[in-house]
């Protein structure tokens, strides 16, 4: 860009050069000019040849000075500020390319921990169901023993009153035998009996 620049203010420079030598003889060959009153233009005068002359003297030294002392350090302040802008920009890339891989990083941390955080709490709920169906499983357990004990209180008890009820239904056919026929039955008969007719009813 500065070199463009540069080349730019030398090219209209170099452009304007002849332009300024062949001014006094555009002048010179408009002989109307100096027939319409304008004596600055009256190149028959030493006066205004001299004026002319020494003008593209001093334009060719000022260009000259310019092209040797201005130029290049214009050419160098323009350098110098491309570097500055270039080197802004590479900073500024650096910049977003580091925004780039903080936001990319945290995007990857977020949907790391969204993950951590989804798999704990599955294994919370995985965690939760095999201790429900443990405590359950268990439960059952407890529940068929206390079952299986309970039914066989009941078995017992049955047992027992069973065996309560023959022994009162022993007592009660002997004494009704006794006191219908007068006569009293062996044991053994009464209880063979009751035992018969307990086993016709099922119990």
């Amino acid at each position: 860009m500065a070199r463009s620049a540069a080349s730019s203010i030398r090219r209209v420079a170099s452009l304007a050069t002849p332009l300024a030598l062949a001014l006094p003889v555009m002048v010179m060959a408009a002989p109307g000019a100096r027939a319409a009153g304008m004596p600055q233009l009256d190149f028959a005068n030493p006066y205004v040849i001299g004026q002319v002359i020494w003008g593209a003297v001093i334009f060719l030294v000022l260009y000259v000075l310019l092209s040797r002392s201005a130029l290049p350090k214009v050419e160098a302040v323009l350098t110098s500020r491309r570097q500055t802008i270039d080197n802004d920009l590479d900073i500024a890339r650096r910049a977003k390319a580091e925004a780039d891989g903080a936001v990319d990083e945290l995007h990857q941390a977020r949907r790391t921990a969204m993950a951590e955080a989804q798999a704990n709490v599955d294994k919370v709920i995985e965690d939760a169901r095999l201790s429900a169906l443990r405590q359950t499983q268990e439960m059952n357990a407890r529940l068929a023993v206390e079952i299986h004990e309970a039914e066989a209180r009941v078995a017992a008890a049955r047992k027992a009153a069973l065996g309560s009820l023959r022994q009162i239904a022993d007592e009660t056919a002997q004494a009704l035998v006794r006191q219908v026929t007068g006569a009293s039955v062996p044991a053994d008969v009464v209880a063979r009996t009751v035992d018969h007719a307990a086993t016709a009813r099922g119990l």
